[in-house]
């Protein structure tokens, strides 16, 4: 399918105005990039409650932001993970995105502000995401009042953090699902959608090898705790829900990842979003194929918590 108009639309605008590439400067500069997106992107749409707290880590504690459905009595907690290459991206700048999964899956969600590279690099992030996770599932009746499901969720280096994090865990706490956005799954560079889709668009195959570069040493880079592609253990992790963008670098690792999955025995249900790039999820506003694909995500949330957990 071709290119979304909106997006034709926004790259020949984004070229006009001279916006540099994420990886063309300093991370500072790129986190810069990421938050003045924020506004083109338009809000989000209203929830019960939010409210601003802090998460105890092995590191210390992590700003965090609990939003709660209307009502309260939420069948699930989903823990979400931002995307930005490990580097870029804060809670703030996916307020859109946390208020529309809530209000689509009547599910509360708590998103995170780990810790981001060069800063704090491997294995910094991962640690605050194991880390997360395990208190949200020992603090539920604290964060809702009420028990509910665990889900653990990102998109991009978020989702590469969730799946790690939820295998690893996958022994210690119950999770309902793993939902993924365009998850990276891998530091390969070679992969054809990286030739088709690395250059003219959101995200380039010189960001990704900047994100990596700044994330890890390169001789960790295919370590399964940062490429899970090349994880031989993953019987047991929970189930997923992914979303792969057609115009994407990520495309083809992600469905690799998904692929290997299902060898592993893990329920999996894969979405390609046809016409869009990597970051659609955050363009509920302007694209109705990317609500859809997060309206589809959150259904599948909805109705992971609804069952009850393994005994």
């Amino acid at each position: 399918m071709a290119l979304h108009p909106v997006i034709q639309k926004m790259l020949i605008a984004m070229r006009a105005a001279g916006r540099p590439a994420l990886s063309a400067g300093s991370p500072a500069q790129a986190r810069e990039v990421v938050s003045a997106s924020r506004s083109a992107l338009g809000p989000g749409p209203q929830v019960g409650q939010v409210s601003d707290l802090q998460v105890p880590t092995r590191a210390g504690h992590l700003a965090a932001r609990l939003y709660r459905a209307s009502g309260g009595q939420e069948p699930g907690l989903v823990v979400y993970l931002h995307g930005g290459g490990w580097v870029c991206g804060s809670v703030d700048d996916f307020d859109v995105l946390a208020r529309a999964l809530v209000h689509k899956s009547g599910c509360a969600v708590l998103s995170v502000d780990y810790r981001l590279a060069p800063e704090f690099p491997f294995p910094a992030g991962l640690e605050d995401a194991q880390d997360a996770l395990v208190w949200a599932h020992g603090h539920m009746a604290q964060l809702l009042g009420h028990g509910a499901r665990l889900v653990v969720a990102g998109d991009s280096a978020g989702a590469n953090l969730a799946t790690v994090a939820a295998t690893l865990l996958r022994q210690r706490i119950s999770l309902a699902l793993q939902c993924l956005f365009y998850p990276v799954t891998d530091a390969d560079f070679s992969r054809p959608s990286y030739h088709a889709h690395g250059q003219g668009l959101p995200l380039t195959q010189a960001d990704m090898e900047w994100f990596f570069g700044l994330y890890a040493p390169p001789a960790l880079w295919r370590e399964a705790d940062i490429s899970p592609v090349h994880r031989t253990d993953l019987a047991g992790s929970p189930p997923v829900w992914m979303a792969a963008a057609e115009y994407d670098v990520l495309h083809d690792e992600a469905l690799d990842y998904a692929a290997r999955l299902r060898e592993a025995g893990v329920p999996v249900t894969v979405q390609r979003i046809l016409g869009l790039p990597h970051g659609f999820a955050r363009m509920i506003n302007l694209i109705p194929e990317a609500d859809a694909a997060v309206s589809d995500a959150a259904a599948h949330i909805r109705l992971a918590c609804s069952q009850p957990a393994p005994q």
